[in-house]
Protein backbone atom coordinates (compact mmCIF):
# COMPACT_ATOMS: atom_id res chain seq x y z
CA UNK A 1 0.00 0.00 0.00
CA UNK A 2 1.64 3.42 -1.01
CA UNK A 3 1.51 6.82 0.75
CA UNK A 4 1.55 8.33 -1.79
CA UNK A 5 -1.79 10.11 -3.29
CA UNK A 6 -1.61 10.53 -6.75
CA UNK A 7 -2.79 13.89 -8.98
CA UNK A 8 -5.98 13.72 -10.07
CA UNK A 9 -6.10 13.72 -14.06
CA UNK A 10 -7.64 12.67 -16.83
CA UNK A 11 -8.58 9.17 -17.85
CA UNK A 12 -7.54 8.01 -21.35
CA UNK A 13 -7.63 5.16 -23.47
CA UNK A 14 -4.38 3.53 -25.43
CA UNK A 15 -5.53 0.68 -26.93
CA UNK A 16 -7.36 -0.75 -24.25
CA UNK A 17 -4.98 0.25 -21.78
CA UNK A 18 -6.39 3.09 -18.87
CA UNK A 19 -3.96 6.07 -18.57
CA UNK A 20 -4.93 8.28 -15.75
CA UNK A 21 -7.66 8.80 -13.44
CA UNK A 22 -6.46 6.98 -10.43
CA UNK A 23 -4.84 4.15 -13.06
CA UNK A 24 -1.94 2.24 -11.53
CA UNK A 25 0.96 4.52 -13.49
CA UNK A 26 1.85 2.24 -16.60
CA UNK A 27 5.40 1.52 -18.14
CA UNK A 28 5.96 2.39 -21.56
CA UNK A 29 9.27 1.82 -23.62
CA UNK A 30 10.43 2.84 -27.24
CA UNK A 31 11.65 0.32 -30.21
CA UNK A 32 14.75 0.45 -31.00
CA UNK A 33 14.19 -1.22 -34.29
CA UNK A 34 14.11 -0.19 -38.01
CA UNK A 35 9.71 0.23 -37.44
CA UNK A 36 10.13 -0.39 -41.90
CA UNK A 37 11.23 -4.38 -40.81
CA UNK A 38 8.03 -5.32 -39.48
CA UNK A 39 9.16 -8.77 -38.36
CA UNK A 40 11.56 -7.50 -36.26
CA UNK A 41 9.95 -4.88 -34.64
CA UNK A 42 7.59 -7.13 -33.77
CA UNK A 43 9.95 -9.22 -31.89
CA UNK A 44 11.31 -6.69 -30.03
CA UNK A 45 7.70 -5.15 -29.16
CA UNK A 46 6.89 -9.05 -27.85
CA UNK A 47 9.60 -9.27 -25.91
CA UNK A 48 9.38 -6.02 -24.28
CA UNK A 49 5.66 -7.12 -23.61
CA UNK A 50 7.08 -10.29 -22.44
CA UNK A 51 9.48 -7.86 -19.47
CA UNK A 52 6.35 -5.93 -18.74
CA UNK A 53 6.11 -3.18 -21.13
CA UNK A 54 2.28 -2.19 -21.58
CA UNK A 55 2.64 0.16 -24.04
CA UNK A 56 4.85 0.62 -27.09
CA UNK A 57 5.88 3.41 -29.08
CA UNK A 58 7.65 3.41 -32.76
CA UNK A 59 9.83 5.85 -34.44
CA UNK A 60 7.90 6.68 -37.62
CA UNK A 61 10.89 8.67 -39.98
CA UNK A 62 9.55 8.03 -44.01
CA UNK A 63 6.04 6.95 -45.52
CA UNK A 64 7.05 3.52 -45.37
CA UNK A 65 7.09 3.14 -41.87
CA UNK A 66 4.04 4.87 -41.43
CA UNK A 67 2.66 1.88 -43.59
CA UNK A 68 4.18 -0.59 -41.77
CA UNK A 69 2.61 -0.17 -38.48
CA UNK A 70 -0.60 -1.44 -39.67
CA UNK A 71 0.94 -4.92 -39.76
CA UNK A 72 2.87 -3.80 -36.54
CA UNK A 73 -0.50 -2.95 -35.25
CA UNK A 74 -2.35 -6.31 -35.52
CA UNK A 75 0.57 -8.39 -34.35
CA UNK A 76 1.75 -6.45 -31.47
CA UNK A 77 0.57 -7.58 -28.24
CA UNK A 78 0.48 -4.64 -26.18
CA UNK A 79 -1.16 -0.89 -27.63
CA UNK A 80 1.12 0.97 -29.83
CA UNK A 81 1.83 4.81 -30.72
CA UNK A 82 3.38 6.71 -33.67
CA UNK A 83 5.80 9.04 -32.94
CA UNK A 84 6.26 11.54 -35.23
CA UNK A 85 8.47 14.52 -35.89
CA UNK A 86 8.44 17.08 -38.58
CA UNK A 87 5.82 15.78 -41.18
CA UNK A 88 2.26 15.52 -40.38
CA UNK A 89 1.45 13.95 -43.76
CA UNK A 90 3.02 10.74 -41.60
CA UNK A 91 0.44 11.45 -38.24
CA UNK A 92 -2.79 11.13 -40.78
CA UNK A 93 -1.21 7.23 -42.45
CA UNK A 94 -0.55 6.14 -38.98
CA UNK A 95 -4.02 6.88 -37.74
CA UNK A 96 -4.86 5.84 -40.96
CA UNK A 97 -2.74 2.47 -40.40
CA UNK A 98 -4.80 2.20 -37.15
CA UNK A 99 -2.56 2.89 -34.32
CA UNK A 100 -3.64 3.44 -30.83
CA UNK A 101 -1.79 6.64 -29.87
CA UNK A 102 0.22 9.68 -31.33
CA UNK A 103 3.25 11.31 -30.20
CA UNK A 104 3.69 14.95 -31.55
CA UNK A 105 6.72 17.33 -30.84
CA UNK A 106 4.62 20.70 -31.24
CA UNK A 107 8.07 22.26 -31.44
CA UNK A 108 9.01 20.88 -34.96
CA UNK A 109 5.00 19.02 -36.44
CA UNK A 110 4.59 22.43 -38.58
CA UNK A 111 1.87 25.16 -38.26
CA UNK A 112 -1.35 25.18 -37.36
CA UNK A 113 -3.52 24.15 -39.70
CA UNK A 114 -1.37 21.08 -40.41
CA UNK A 115 -1.89 19.79 -36.72
CA UNK A 116 -5.68 20.61 -37.05
CA UNK A 117 -5.66 18.16 -39.95
CA UNK A 118 -4.35 15.39 -37.28
CA UNK A 119 -6.41 16.38 -34.75
CA UNK A 120 -9.20 16.14 -36.54
CA UNK A 121 -7.99 12.49 -38.18
CA UNK A 122 -7.30 11.61 -34.13
CA UNK A 123 -10.47 12.62 -33.35
CA UNK A 124 -12.79 10.85 -35.92
CA UNK A 125 -11.02 7.33 -34.34
CA UNK A 126 -10.70 8.51 -31.32
CA UNK A 127 -7.23 8.23 -30.87
CA UNK A 128 -5.73 10.02 -27.81
CA UNK A 129 -2.67 12.65 -28.55
CA UNK A 130 0.45 13.48 -26.98
CA UNK A 131 1.78 16.62 -26.94
CA UNK A 132 5.91 15.98 -26.76
CA UNK A 133 7.47 18.69 -25.64
CA UNK A 134 11.28 18.18 -25.57
CA UNK A 135 13.41 20.98 -24.05
CA UNK A 136 15.89 20.54 -27.03
CA UNK A 137 13.77 21.05 -29.58
CA UNK A 138 11.62 24.16 -29.09
CA UNK A 139 12.25 26.70 -31.36
CA UNK A 140 15.09 29.23 -30.35
CA UNK A 141 12.87 32.28 -31.08
CA UNK A 142 10.54 31.17 -28.64
CA UNK A 143 10.21 33.07 -25.74
CA UNK A 144 14.07 33.13 -25.13
CA UNK A 145 14.12 35.38 -22.33
CA UNK A 146 12.00 32.45 -20.21
CA UNK A 147 13.78 29.81 -18.31
CA UNK A 148 13.45 26.33 -19.96
CA UNK A 149 11.24 24.83 -17.77
CA UNK A 150 8.60 27.75 -18.80
CA UNK A 151 9.19 27.82 -22.25
CA UNK A 152 8.58 23.98 -22.34
CA UNK A 153 4.86 24.42 -20.32
CA UNK A 154 3.80 27.42 -22.73
CA UNK A 155 4.53 25.65 -25.76
CA UNK A 156 3.03 22.72 -24.62
CA UNK A 157 -0.42 24.94 -23.13
CA UNK A 158 -0.58 26.63 -26.92
CA UNK A 159 -1.03 23.22 -28.05
CA UNK A 160 -3.57 22.15 -25.47
CA UNK A 161 -5.77 25.26 -26.18
CA UNK A 162 -5.25 24.37 -29.73
CA UNK A 163 -6.75 20.82 -29.09
CA UNK A 164 -9.56 22.23 -26.99
CA UNK A 165 -10.02 24.65 -29.66
CA UNK A 166 -11.32 21.73 -31.75
CA UNK A 167 -13.24 19.90 -29.33
CA UNK A 168 -10.93 17.37 -28.91
CA UNK A 169 -9.46 16.56 -25.04
CA UNK A 170 -7.90 12.56 -25.28
CA UNK A 171 -4.67 14.50 -24.59
CA UNK A 172 -1.72 13.31 -22.77
CA UNK A 173 1.51 15.61 -22.43
CA UNK A 174 5.25 15.41 -21.53
CA UNK A 175 7.59 17.79 -21.14
CA UNK A 176 11.56 16.56 -21.45
CA UNK A 177 14.83 17.47 -21.06
CA UNK A 178 18.33 16.11 -20.09
CA UNK A 179 18.63 18.23 -16.87
CA UNK A 180 16.48 17.19 -13.82
CA UNK A 181 15.52 20.44 -12.16
CA UNK A 182 13.95 21.95 -15.25
CA UNK A 183 11.87 18.85 -16.60
CA UNK A 184 10.82 18.53 -12.30
CA UNK A 185 9.96 22.53 -12.53
CA UNK A 186 7.81 22.24 -15.49
CA UNK A 187 5.64 19.10 -14.54
CA UNK A 188 4.79 20.30 -11.49
CA UNK A 189 4.23 23.25 -13.02
CA UNK A 190 1.89 22.10 -15.48
CA UNK A 191 0.33 19.45 -13.14
CA UNK A 192 -1.70 22.57 -11.39
CA UNK A 193 -2.88 24.27 -14.78
CA UNK A 194 -4.69 20.97 -16.94
CA UNK A 195 -6.44 18.17 -15.68
CA UNK A 196 -4.92 16.15 -18.82
CA UNK A 197 -2.59 12.77 -17.57
CA UNK A 198 1.24 13.10 -17.46
CA UNK A 199 3.57 10.96 -19.44
CA UNK A 200 6.98 11.11 -17.11
CA UNK A 201 10.77 10.39 -18.38
CA UNK A 202 14.15 12.37 -19.21
CA UNK A 203 15.16 12.41 -22.69
CA UNK A 204 18.80 12.02 -23.54
CA UNK A 205 19.31 10.52 -20.06
CA UNK A 206 22.12 8.76 -21.20
CA UNK A 207 23.69 4.71 -20.88
CA UNK A 208 21.47 2.07 -18.97
CA UNK A 209 24.36 3.05 -15.61
CA UNK A 210 23.97 6.99 -15.80
CA UNK A 211 20.70 7.03 -17.41
CA UNK A 212 18.81 4.99 -15.05
CA UNK A 213 20.23 7.31 -11.65
CA UNK A 214 18.87 10.21 -13.70
CA UNK A 215 15.77 8.71 -14.65
CA UNK A 216 15.10 7.59 -11.11
CA UNK A 217 15.78 10.76 -9.52
CA UNK A 218 13.93 13.07 -12.06
CA UNK A 219 10.85 10.23 -12.28
CA UNK A 220 11.28 9.20 -9.01
CA UNK A 221 11.00 12.93 -7.29
CA UNK A 222 7.43 13.50 -9.79
CA UNK A 223 5.75 10.31 -8.68
CA UNK A 224 6.61 10.57 -4.98
CA UNK A 225 4.80 14.29 -5.14
CA UNK A 226 2.10 11.85 -6.72
CA UNK A 227 2.65 13.70 -10.19
CA UNK A 228 2.63 11.25 -13.29
CA UNK A 229 0.20 8.32 -14.91
CA UNK A 230 2.77 6.70 -17.03
CA UNK A 231 6.48 6.27 -17.90
CA UNK A 232 9.31 5.41 -19.51
CA UNK A 233 13.08 5.39 -18.63
CA UNK A 234 14.83 6.09 -22.29
CA UNK A 235 18.37 4.59 -22.30
CA UNK A 236 20.91 3.98 -24.68
CA UNK A 237 20.69 0.58 -23.61
CA UNK A 238 18.18 -2.37 -25.01
CA UNK A 239 14.71 -1.47 -24.48
CA UNK A 240 13.70 -4.60 -21.86
CA UNK A 241 16.26 -2.56 -19.80
CA UNK A 242 13.55 0.95 -19.83
CA UNK A 243 11.14 -1.77 -18.54
CA UNK A 244 12.81 -3.32 -16.10
CA UNK A 245 14.17 0.31 -14.37
CA UNK A 246 11.09 1.59 -14.85
CA UNK A 247 9.22 -1.11 -12.72
CA UNK A 248 12.30 -0.91 -10.33
CA UNK A 249 11.40 2.89 -9.54
CA UNK A 250 7.74 2.39 -9.39
CA UNK A 251 8.36 -0.75 -6.87
CA UNK A 252 10.67 1.87 -4.95
CA UNK A 253 8.10 3.85 -4.12
CA UNK A 254 5.46 1.34 -3.56
CA UNK A 255 3.27 2.17 -6.91
CA UNK A 256 3.33 -0.97 -8.76
CA UNK A 257 3.89 -4.79 -7.94
CA UNK A 258 5.87 -6.29 -10.60
CA UNK A 259 8.19 -9.45 -10.68
CA UNK A 260 10.78 -9.62 -7.43
CA UNK A 261 12.18 -7.32 -5.17
CA UNK A 262 15.82 -8.05 -4.26
CA UNK A 263 17.01 -6.71 -0.62
CA UNK A 264 20.70 -7.37 -0.17
CA UNK A 265 23.25 -5.94 2.11
CA UNK A 266 26.00 -3.86 0.53
CA UNK A 267 28.91 -6.31 2.39
CA UNK A 268 31.26 -4.78 4.91
CA UNK A 269 34.15 -6.17 7.10
CA UNK A 270 32.10 -8.60 8.84
CA UNK A 271 31.04 -10.20 6.10
CA UNK A 272 32.84 -13.80 5.38
CA UNK A 273 31.16 -14.88 2.30
CA UNK A 274 31.07 -13.51 -1.16
CA UNK A 275 27.81 -11.43 -0.53
CA UNK A 276 27.94 -9.22 -3.52
CA UNK A 277 28.45 -11.98 -6.01
CA UNK A 278 25.52 -13.92 -4.38
CA UNK A 279 23.30 -11.51 -4.66
CA UNK A 280 24.32 -11.02 -8.40
CA UNK A 281 23.57 -14.68 -8.96
CA UNK A 282 20.54 -14.31 -7.65
CA UNK A 283 19.18 -11.44 -9.23
CA UNK A 284 20.75 -12.54 -12.95
CA UNK A 285 18.40 -15.92 -11.68
CA UNK A 286 14.93 -13.93 -10.51
CA UNK A 287 14.96 -11.82 -14.16
CA UNK A 288 13.08 -14.61 -15.26
CA UNK A 289 10.47 -14.82 -12.20
CA UNK A 290 7.47 -12.58 -12.91
CA UNK A 291 5.29 -12.83 -10.03
CA UNK A 292 6.33 -10.48 -7.53
CA UNK A 293 8.35 -11.96 -4.50
CA UNK A 294 10.88 -9.69 -1.98
CA UNK A 295 13.79 -12.07 -2.19
CA UNK A 296 16.43 -10.77 0.75
CA UNK A 297 20.19 -12.30 0.53
CA UNK A 298 21.98 -10.72 3.82
CA UNK A 299 25.74 -10.97 4.75
CA UNK A 300 25.98 -11.75 8.26
CA UNK A 301 23.67 -12.48 11.69
CA UNK A 302 24.00 -9.11 13.06
CA UNK A 303 21.33 -7.22 10.91
CA UNK A 304 20.27 -10.32 7.89
CA UNK A 305 17.83 -11.63 10.22
CA UNK A 306 15.94 -8.25 11.11
CA UNK A 307 16.54 -6.61 7.94
CA UNK A 308 14.97 -9.80 5.85
CA UNK A 309 12.25 -9.74 8.08
CA UNK A 310 9.95 -8.68 5.88
CA UNK A 311 11.07 -10.91 3.24
CA UNK A 312 8.87 -13.19 1.33
CA UNK A 313 12.41 -15.60 1.23
CA UNK A 314 15.62 -14.69 3.08
CA UNK A 315 19.09 -15.82 3.88
CA UNK A 316 21.33 -14.86 6.55
CA UNK A 317 25.35 -16.24 5.05
CA UNK A 318 27.60 -17.09 7.76
CA UNK A 319 31.14 -18.25 7.29
CA UNK A 320 30.82 -21.89 6.01
CA UNK A 321 26.56 -22.14 6.74
CA UNK A 322 23.66 -19.99 6.42
CA UNK A 323 20.16 -19.42 7.54
CA UNK A 324 16.84 -19.87 4.96
CA UNK A 325 14.17 -17.93 6.66
CA UNK A 326 10.54 -17.43 5.04
CA UNK A 327 8.65 -14.35 6.44
CA UNK A 328 10.81 -13.99 9.05
CA UNK A 329 10.89 -17.48 10.71
CA UNK A 330 13.55 -19.66 10.27
CA UNK A 331 13.65 -22.65 8.19
CA UNK A 332 17.02 -24.11 7.90
CA UNK A 333 20.62 -24.18 7.65
CA UNK A 334 21.98 -25.04 4.70
CA UNK A 335 25.68 -25.35 3.58
CA UNK A 336 27.57 -22.41 1.81
CA UNK A 337 28.26 -24.45 -1.31
CA UNK A 338 24.20 -24.19 -1.34
CA UNK A 339 23.47 -21.37 -0.69
CA UNK A 340 22.20 -19.59 -3.99
CA UNK A 341 20.32 -23.37 -4.77
CA UNK A 342 18.88 -23.79 -1.61
CA UNK A 343 17.31 -20.07 -1.66
CA UNK A 344 16.29 -19.89 -5.52
CA UNK A 345 14.38 -23.34 -4.33
CA UNK A 346 12.77 -21.77 -1.68
CA UNK A 347 11.26 -18.58 -4.16
CA UNK A 348 10.32 -21.78 -6.70
CA UNK A 349 8.38 -23.32 -3.79
CA UNK A 350 7.03 -20.18 -2.74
Amino acid sequence: MTLIKGRESNAITIGGVTVGGGAAVTVQSMTKTDTRDVADTVAQIRQLADAGCEIIRCGVPDAAAAEALRDIKRQSPIPVIADIHFDYRLALTAIAAGVDGLRINPGNIGDNDRVKQVVLAAKERQVPIRIGVNGGSLPPEFEPDQPLHRRMVDSALAQVRLLESLDFDLIKISLKAFDVPETVAAYRLIAALVPYPLHLGMTEAGTARTGIIRSAVGIGTLLAEGIGDTIRVSLSAPPVEEVRAGYEILKSLDLRQHGPVLVSCPSCGRTEVNIVSLAEQVAAALETVTKPIKVAVMGCAVNGPGEAADADVGIACGKGQGILFRRGEKVRVVTEAEFLSALLKEVENF
